[in-house]
């Protein structure tokens, strides 16, 4: 078995390759971190969308089974009944709006899940507390570098390499 870097489990990795492994960890986390995001916002965009074909349902059904419903259940309660044509065709349009009525529960059930749906926010704050606990970090103090590797040793080599 091996570390990310490709070094031994178990031996002494350097510096170097501790930071460009945390590095690629970290960016590895930052990548399924938006990956997540964007898989909740899908599904939230998916049950906004049921709820919008819901109210459409419920307002094409009013409209365009209103009339044919109506003298068709209009009809059947009078031949029925035997009451007056009238409240036939009343109790006919009621019957259809009470089934729009249940469409639109059905989409406001929907809308409401969807407006709960905080998939974005919440991945925003666990990136935020992976920052803030990385912004914290602090290596441990050294007691002493040797000679080559001394603060101005180490300033010359990086400003003859810029």
């Amino acid at each position: 078995m091996s570390a990310p870097d490709g070094s031994p489990v178990g031996a002494e990795r350097t510096i170097g390759q501790l930071f460009a492994s945390a590095t690629t960890e970290m960016s590895a986390l930052v990548h399924d971190e938006i990956a997540l995001a964007k898989a909740q916002l899908k599904q939230d965009v998916k049950r906004g969308a049921t709820s919008g074909g819901a109210f459409s349902m419920a307002g094409l059904l009013l409209v365009f089974s209103l009339p044919m419903l109506n003298f068709a259940l209009a009809y059947g309660i009078r031949t029925w009944s035997g009451w007056n044509l009238a409240v036939c065709f009343l109790l006919s349009f009621a019957a259809n709006v009470l089934v729009a009525g249940l469409l639109a529960l059905i989409g406001v059930a929907f809308a409401k899940k969807a407006k709960k749906g905080r998939g974005p926010q919440k991945v925003a704050a666990s990136m935020k507390q992976s920052a803030g606990v990385l912004q914290n970090a602090k290596p441990h103090p050294r007691t002493e570098l040797p000679g080559d590797r001394s603060p101005q040793a180490i300033e010359a080599v990086a400003r003859s390499s810029s």
